[in-house]
Parts: structure tokens; sequence; C-alpha cells
């Protein structure tokens, strides 16, 4: 089966990309940026060009996106060409097309102000039952986009499944404060606790909706490395993560110290992945243990795709926040 990838100069769409290559799988890559990876140079919000690269393509992974960091550099009606019409094009190809599989990638920032936690209140348990409240144009446009994957699943009967992915990205985090406090690869492996997934898994995610799609039909799915943690943890983690890290994995705080890290003090969301794993098939193989294992064992806690893929940043240049604009 011949696959299209749209973002395939990005993180998420040269792993895709280096793993069919890699399985011998047709692929075309699609972007507005060259790279070993893409094959066509165009926008998916140009009709004409979404239209060629769809034609006699059996699945399509869409990844392209402007992304949260974009928020201060782009315009809003850039993200809803990019975003919502490029969407939009690359569904109605799909149809006329009939591609076997749609699979769309949108992100766990669509929940937005539903994971803020009132003081003293629990961490918020995320599933994909949780109402989206968008903080930003960001979210709101891939709320869109979801829902536009749903009508031409059931207006159109395109088998189109939707994976809410957690973080991925290698580049340090885009808060000042959390890199101030944490080195990226101490904030990254605090992630693994609620809300990251490994790229290597992610991609594995990927290739198993691909499969799944003609008999889900469409679903919605976090993405995300499995939580040590228990819904019934969820009062004590908004208050005391430490202590609940301790009694999920005792041997993280031991190795910490010796790393000089720092495990966080509070936790105010997890995301739950339940779905994904049931639904799917899928057994992510990095979640916070293994990355501890891992580190403990003399690796750096994350899969070789990571290192193969690099840190690509955002944006062409360099701003005073380092790869992040102010």
């Amino acid at each position: 089966m011949t696959a299209l990838v749209t973002g395939s100069s990005g993180h998420l769409g040269e792993a895709l990309v280096r793993t069919l290559r890699e399985r011998g799988a047709p692929v075309v890559g699609l972007d507005v940026v060259p790279s070993p990876f893409t094959d066509r140079i165009g926008s998916i919000d140009d009709e004409a060009v979404v239209r060629d690269a769809v034609r006699g393509v059996d699945v399509v992974y869409h990844t392209a996106t402007l992304h949260k960091p974009h928020v201060a550099t782009h315009s809003e009606q850039r993200f809803v060409a990019t975003n919502v019409a490029g969407t939009l094009n690359l569904l109605q190809a799909a149809v006329a097309a009939r591609v076997r599989a749609f699979v769309f990638t949108s992100t766990t920032s669509t929940f937005g102000a539903a994971m803020n936690p009132g003081p003293g209140d629990p961490a918020v348990w995320v599933t994909e039952a949780l109402a989206p409240v968008p903080k930003n144009i960001y979210g709101v446009t891939k709320v869109a986009a979801e829902s536009l994957c749903e009508l031409f699943h059931r207006r159109d009967g395109l088998a189109c499944l939707v994976l809410k992915t957690s973080r991925f990205f290698p580049e340090p985090d885009d808060d000042p404060a959390v890199r101030a406090r944490f080195p990226a690869a101490n904030a990254q492996a605090n992630e693994f606790l609620n809300r990251r997934v490994e790229i290597e898994d992610l991609v594995a995610a990927h290739l198993l909706a691909a499969g799944r799609a003609p008999d889900l039909g469409f679903g919605r799915y976090i993405v995300s490395a499995t939580s040590p943690f228990e819904p019934a943890d969820a009062a004590q983690l908004n208050r005391d993560a430490g202590a609940v890290i301790d009694r999920r994995v005792p041997e993280a705080r031991d190795l910490y110290a010796t790393l000089g890290w720092t495990l966080p003090d509070r936790l105010d969301r997890v995301y739950d992945n339940a779905a994904a794993r049931r639904d799917l098939g899928w057994s992510p193989r990095w979640d916070f243990a293994a990355v501890v294992r891992d580190v403990a064992a003399g690796g750096r806690g994350r899969s070789g795709l990571v290192d193969a893929i690099g840190i690509k940043g955002y944006h062409g240049d360099r701003y005073a926040d380092g790869i992040y604009p102010v």
C-alpha cells in the first residue's frame, strides 16, 4: 500500500517516512520545506497540490500542522488556512481517491483549560471523554480539524482515526521557568509520568491506526506513554507528586539523586492511553519506569530514532528566548 505523509520534513513526518522506507513500503512525503524525506514540495492549503499528492495513495498520514510555538509568529488566518482548510483539502481528496485509511495527528493541547484543576482539586484524569476548552488558535483549529474528520466519516464513509498526541519533540521546554529549573533530559523524563510519548512508540501507534481504521471507522485516541498512576492517585498528585512516585516507581528517587535530577512537586494532569492500547492493539515500549531503567543502565532514556531525527526547532530564526519567539 502506498502512503502519503504530510509534514514529512517535521519530527513525526520524518519518523514515519524513515520507518516506512526501512520496511520497504512505498511512501510519498509532502511538505513546504525540502528535506531528504520529502518528495513533493507544496502546501496542504493548495487544493491542486493536495489532489495530485493523494492520487494513487492508499493511506494518508496527516501530520502537517502549525504548532503552538507558531502562535507568536503566524496569524490566526494562517492557522485556519493550514490546520483547517488544509485538512479539509486532504479529506476531500482522500474521499475522491477512495483511500483505505486516513490518520490525523491531533494533540492533547485541544483539551486546554479543561486540564487546569483549581487549588486543592485533584489532578485532571484526561480521557477522550473530556470536553475540549482550547486556550489558543492552535487548539481551536485542531478541534475544528478533528470535527471535519468525523464529518467525512459520517457523511462519506471515510475510515479516519484521530490520534491526540502528547509531547514528543526533543527540543527544550517552551516554558522558560521549566527550563530554568530542570535540565532538558530531566524535564522530559518527568513528562513520561503523565504527558509525553516516545517518537518510536508514536510511529507505531500511527501504523497500527492505519491498519485498524477500516474496522473502527472513526475514533479519537489519546496517544501518550502509559502512566504508572491510577485514577485514585489524582488527589495526591496535585499536592505531593513525589510521594505517589515513590509508591509507584520506587527506584526512581535514587537514580534521580545520582543524576542530580529533580522529581516534580505536583502534577496537574495525567493522560490516559487505555483506549489506544485497547482498540489499536498498541503496546508502547517507553514509559517512565523504562526510561529510568535505561538511564540507570547507561542509556539515554530514548530510542535511536530521536537522535536520528534530531532537534529541528519550529522556525528558521533564532530569538531572545533561544528557539522560541518572545
